[in-house]
């Protein structure tokens, strides 16, 4: 037992290691290292010589350590590929955090809000709560592609809101290797957005 005990914390320090600072993982991401109760006691120890931290029930990170300001609080978009990993669900940033994802908004909302095909839930982390929202399966068909973060700041815009510059910053973003798979995506859209992006991913005009 004390073997594998052993065995189970290198090979965690190992996976901390490859996987570098500011990852955030749960038990799961570990469950190729041994048992559940090994894995459960290499975390237990590693959160006591404060190698990792807890940030919630059955979630944890290798934090950043910065000189100033110490451990620095893991980002919105590394606990959600921790949640989508431990749940098994589809997450899609909406509201401002999808805006200032794409440049829309400089505004770094303490409120993150996911939209969700898992239950709705709320997931508080320091002064950071995240919300994760279930929302209809149109909403999450184009989950976790450049479309549905357009789609999502978009809808958090408003129609009035969307000028000239708010277009540009989108066009800009838009490979022109994916603007094939845009346009198809746009059949899950709202019309108005549609009628926005649409021009941004249309073939190029022959000369």
């Amino acid at each position: 037992m004390a073997l594998q005990s052993e065995s189970a914390d290198s090979q965690t320090l190992d996976r901390l290691h490859a996987k570098r600072r500011g990852w955030v993982f749960t038990p799961a991401h570990l469950s190729d290292l041994g048992t559940r109760n090994a894995v459960a006691s290499a975390l237990k120890r590693l959160k006591a010589a404060e190698i990792i931290r807890q940030l919630a029930r059955g979630l944890y990170d290798y934090p950043v350590e910065d000189p100033v300001l110490g451990k620095v609080a893991p980002s919105a978009d590394a606990i959600a590929r921790a949640l989508v990993v431990r749940d098994a669900i589809r997450l899609q940033p909406s509201g401002d955090y999808a805006a200032n994802l794409l440049g829309l908004s400089e505004q770094v909302p303490s409120r993150v809000v996911f939209l969700t095909d898992g239950p709705t839930r709320k997931v508080k982390i320091g002064k950071r709560e995240i919300l994760l929202k279930r929302t209809t399966p149109r909403n999450m068909a184009t989950a976790g592609r450049k479309t549905g973060l357009m789609i999502q700041a978009l809808r958090h815009l408003g129609r009035q809101r969307v000028n000239e510059q708010v277009v540009a910053t989108i066009a800009r973003q838009i490979p022109l290797a994916e603007r094939a798979a845009i346009a198809k995506d746009l059949r899950h859209a709202p019309r108005w957005i549609a009628d926005v992006l649409r021009p941004l991913v249309a073939p190029p005009s022959q000369p």
